[in-house]
């Protein structure tokens, strides 16, 4: 499991605006204003943002905590940023593009990864600023972001051209770009990076909405609705189809739908609290990966999968997603993946929105950090057919044990509400089960073994510990999350 850090949270910038704790219990109801368009709606949708601390203790005390990770630093914004490394314009944004990033921001960055241990990968400018749709894209950004990172000690380990490409230009990309000149510039800059950075991974295309039925949708709502969200798609093929330039790796992304601020726009793309721990809902991310590895075998074979954006809902996440409710879909994500490729998942965010492992500005874990945290520190890379089907309370994976001894570890998911799963254990365990904190699935504190995981003195982590499970049959209770290391 890897993050992402979005470069709006670099730069400074506009993102999602934080829903009230009201509607993350689900005692208010989310409206979003009425407008004429999307532009309108959206006001009321974000925000702006200082810069994240990166320099933070507590932020990068949680951020190694996770283990070995790959940091993503990417998103929209990134398409569309000026690298403004010298200081020549004072906080104009030059003509063509909407943001700059200074370079004191972007040490920031590389002394972040390495204070964490972390592997660093980026997206490239490529919007109006830059070139022309009928002009080839050129290095002349990129090379600034790639020879500063270098020079300072911590070069960029994989790139792709830009962050959901398929959405042509309201990803950022010049007026008029079509897929062919996406084919085209993809190729461009892989052969550059190939020849100046031959260490960096090529990785792409970092592509959405295959397998997703909502995106070819006609849902209307606020002036343009879903085709003027989607108007310019293209499919994953057809931004690869022709490339020349092979993939080190082959990369999507994934969101099970839009969140609560889109609902009015794409209503089939916005799931009910009530169906989070349905199968339809938690089958989401394996039916993509599923989608996905055809289209990875042809066009990258050999090569792993990675899920570089991945969430409950795009649109800042859902009003549960900061919940112990996210929690079943993000620990079935990641099993459920592992049954189709191996990879990284990129959880979208570190610590923006309320789809983050950490809430924004004074970092507190939320449930799905410490269900990440355990599932990085138990979870070996080794997957096992448990012979299980998956079904309503027994979404049952196996993996080898992280630790490397001999052995298994399963993860049990208790996806009914209301009926309890029993499992027979043929030898003594290791039980580490997680539920909402009194029971409750929409609890912003989770627990451990019924210890709620709060970080103590000095942002101390709390006792992970297991609870010893003698052999014999052992009663899962609605709505929980259980690892067994055997």
């Amino acid at each position: 499991v890897s993050y992402n850090i979005e470069f709006a949270e670099v730069t400074g910038g506009t993102f999602w605006k934080a829903y009230t704790p009201e509607q993350i219990a689900g005692i208010e109801p989310f409206q979003v204003g009425k407008g004429e368009n999307i532009t309108d709606m959206y006001k009321d949708l974000m925000q702006v943002y200082a810069p994240i601390n990166l320099y933070d203790e507590k932020l990068r005390k949680l951020a190694k905590e996770l283990g070995t990770a790959w940091v993503r630093v990417s998103g929209t914004w990134a398409t569309k940023t000026y690298y403004d490394f010298d200081g020549t314009c004072n906080g104009k944004v030059p003509e063509g593009y909407l943001n700059v990033l200074t370079k004191e921001q972007w040490i920031g960055v590389l002394d972040f990864v390495k204070a964490i241990g972390a592997k660093l990968m980026i997206s490239v400018a490529n919007c109006p600023g830059l070139h022309s749709a009928d002009e080839p894209w050129h290095p002349a950004e990129a090379e600034k972001i790639f020879a500063l990172s270098k020079e300072y000690g911590v070069p960029i380990d994989g790139a792709e051209f830009a962050n959901e490409p398929n959405m042509m230009e309201e990803t950022g990309f010049p007026h008029g770009y079509t897929a062919a000149d996406y084919r085209r510039d993809q190729d461009l800059f892989f052969v550059w990076l190939r020849k100046n950075y031959p260490d960096c991974l090529c990785i792409g295309p970092s592509s959405v909405g295959d397998g997703l039925d909502f995106m070819g949708s006609e849902d209307s709502a606020s002036g343009g609705g879903v085709e003027q969200l989607t108007k310019e798609k293209v499919s994953t093929e057809g931004l690869l189809k022709g490339t020349k330039e092979p993939l080190d790796v082959f990369s999507y992304h994934y969101y099970n739908g839009v969140s609560d601020r889109l609902a009015s726009v794409m209503p089939s793309a916005h799931w009910a609290p009530e169906k989070a721990n349905s199968e339809e809902y938690l089958y989401v991310p394996i039916h993509c990966a599923k989608v996905y590895v055809p289209i990875r075998d042809k066009y990258a074979a050999d090569t792993e999968m990675w899920v570089t954006e991945s969430g409950d809902a795009g649109g800042g996440g859902d009003t549960w997603a900061s919940t112990y409710l996210d929690v079943l879909r993000t620990l079935n994500e990641l099993a459920g993946f592992s049954t189709v490729s191996n990879g990284v998942i990129f959880h979208n965010t570190l610590a923006a929105s309320d789809y983050g492992f950490l809430a924004r500005e004074v970092f507190d874990p939320r449930p799905n950090y410490f269900a990440v945290l355990l599932w990085n520190r138990l979870m070996g890379t080794t997957c096992y057919d448990t012979k299980e089907p998956v079904r309503e309370g027994a979404h049952v994976y196996a993996h080898s044990r992280k630790d490397g001894k001999p052995g298994f570890v399963y993860l049990v998911i208790n996806n009914s509400l209301t009926e309890t799963t029993k499992v027979e254990l043929p030898k003594e365990a290791e039980r580490y089960t997680l539920a909402g904190q009194d029971g409750n699935m929409r609890a912003t504190i989770m627990t451990l073994n019924d210890k709620p995981l709060v970080l103590g003195e000095d942002n101390a982590l709390p006792d992970l510990s297991p609870v010893v499970q003698p052999a014999g049959q052992v009663e899962l209770a609605p709505g929980t999350c259980t690892f067994f290391v055997l």
